[in-house]
């Protein structure tokens, strides 16, 4: 089940996107990228570290200013042109 559960601002919604689309180009060059190259592969476990951080700190803070409803096993999405959030459940 999905349902809309908030908004946020625009701003608020560019900085989510950026994060998401840094860590979804940070797992598909870890795809490619081996451990042949140390020094690169240790730079990109730490951004990935990195940027889950603060993806996962950004809904975190989200959750806490608008108090949004939550669910065991249910996490949050957000739709990136009408700046949505949704509850998503296995319901």
């Amino acid at each position: 089940m999905k349902k809309i559960i908030g908004k946020v601002t625009e701003e608020e919604k560019r900085e989510i996107q950026s994060l998401f689309e840094r860590r979804n180009g940070l797992n598909e060059l870890a795809k490619v990228l081996t451990a042949d190259n140390a020094e690169l592969y240790e730079k990109l476990v730490t951004d990935m570290g990195e940027t889950g951080t603060r993806f996962q700190a950004w809904w975190d803070r989200m959750a806490q200013k608008y108090n949004w409803e939550s669910a065991d096993g249910g996490n949050w999405e957000i739709n990136f042109t009408t700046c949505d959030i949704y509850l998503v459940t296995n319901d």
